[in-house]
Parts: structure tokens; C-alpha cells; sequence
């Protein structure tokens, strides 16, 4: 076995449970589903047209801020913005409550869908045997991230649960990674953190001393237009107990 530290935070969504990755491929599932509903547009020109909408509704940080403690509410501005703007460049209106109709269904595909990370489980349990620390460091609303504690059998694998919703912090926030170290008792050169965002769980983290560990899932490799460099990088949760 490696040598591990005293403590590893983890990221929840996309770390631990496979949830948001993909959404373009989320979105045309739902839009098939509905496409009846959408007139003369196609599955795959409404999946197209929220899409862009999403990477621009996300990519402002305040809004991402404020917007992320409810993702249903935010779903239904990401749809309702993207049909209005085809409405704008010329395509016939839509029915009123199809936006509603569409963000909702696309809600629940994802909760459907949501599933653990093969290998989490086993590797978490293997940390803790081993005398790690864990903290489960996440941000979003607190119900929504207790829904999955509670349905992944997470709570008892960690020594520290952290929840944006419950705290009124998260990250980047630089409090986020201090409050989780105070909670565990250690010190950030006895830590790794290891998350999907490149910016909240290498970035971030990586300013405070604390070793950053990419959780890259999908296995695309890094983006070529970023500048973060985490200090490793993995394509499964397994891997933490290579030598």
C-alpha cells in the first residue's frame, strides 16, 4: 500500500457519484422524450440551444453562486432562456409551460440516472482502515446533498460531512477547505484533496499547501486552454491505493 495522509477531503458529485458529467447527452435524452411537444425544432437543435445557453448561465460566477443552491429553479431559467432566444431569432413560440416541462423532466432523469462511482465504496472503507481522515467537503443545497449521503450510504464513511447548504460556505471559498481541516484536526501539507473541478478541488486547494488530486472521469485529460496543474491525476476513485 502507498503512503497516504493524515486526512483526504473529498468532492461529492462527479468524485464520488457519477451526476452531472455529459449534460449535452442528458438534455437529448429528455428532448427526445418530449419532442412531440417541441414543434418543428429537433431534439438535437433544443439540445443544442440550452446547452449554450447553460455554459453561458454557468460560466458567471455570481450567478453560478446563486443560482446552485437550487438547480430545478435554475434549470427551468437555463430552458425558458434558450427557448426565448429561438423565439427571438424567428423560430415559432413555444408553449408557455414547456420549459417548466422540459427543466423538470430533465431533474428527473438525472436523479435516475445518478449512480456511485464503481470502486467508491471499497476505497473509501480501504482509506479509513487505514487510519485516513475523511472529510466529504461539497457544495449545493443542504437537502439535495443529504439525499445522496443518505442514498450512496455515504455518512458513515466519513468523519467530517460538509454541506454548502448547511454551512452558508463552499467552495472556492478559501474557509471552505480551512473549516474542513479545523473539523479533522490537521494541517494542510497532511492533506490531499481530490474533486472534478479543476478550479474548486486543484486550483483552490493547491493555495493553501494542500495536494490536489484530479478526479478525471471521463478520461478527456486536461483541457488545453487550462493553466492548473493538479499535483495528480486519476481516472478511478481505485487508484488512491496505488503505490
Amino acid at each position: 500500500m502507498p503512503d497516504f495522509p493524515r486526512a483526504i477531503l473529498f468532492d461529492l458529485d462527479d468524485t464520488i457519484v457519477s451526476a452531472y458529467a455529459r449534460p449535452e447527452l442528458a438534455w437529448l435524452a429528455v428532448t427526445s422524450e418530449l419532442a412531440d411537444q417541441l414543434g418543428p425544432l429537433t431534439p438535437e437543435e433544443a439540445t443544442k440551444a440550452v446547452a449554450d445557453y447553460a455554459m453561458e448561465f454557468w460560466s458567471d460566477a455570481d450567478r453560478h453562486r446563486e443560482n446552485r443552491q437550487d438547480l430545478g429553479a435554475a434549470r427551468r431559467k437555463i430552458v425558458a432562456g434558450a427557448l426565448a432566444r429561438l423565439s427571438a431569432e424567428g423560430r415559432q413560440p413555444f408553449a408557455a409551460d414547456i420549459a417548466v416541462r422540459l427543466a423538470d423532466r430533465f431533474t428527473d432523469y438525472r436523479n435516475e440516472q445518478m449512480s456511485l462511482f464503481e470502486g467508491a465504496h471499497e476505497t473509501l472503507d480501504t482509506l479509513k482502515s487505514h487510519g485516513v481522515l475523511l472529510a466529504l467537503v461539497t457544495n449545493g443545497a443542504a437537502a439535495d446533498q443529504r439525499a445522496k449521503v443518505a442514498r450512496f450510504d455515504l455518512a458513515r464513511r466519513f468523519d467530517h460531512i460538509q454541506i454548502e447548504g448547511e454551512h452558508g460556505f463552499g467552495k472556492p471559498e478559501e474557509r471552505a477547505y480551512r473549516h474542513a481541516l479545523e473539523a479533522l484536526k490537521v494541517a494542510p501539507h497532511e492533506t490531499w484533496m481530490v474533486g472534478d473541478n479543476l478550479e474548486w478541488e486543484v486550483a483552490a486547494p493547491q493555495r493553501l499547501g494542500i495536494f490536489s488530486i484530479w478526479h478525471d472521469h471521463i478520461g478527456d485529460g486536461l483541457p488545453h486552454d487550462t493553466t492548473v496543474r493538479p499535483d495528480r491525476i486519476i481516472c478511478r476513485l481505485s487508484e488512491l491505493l496505488d503505490d
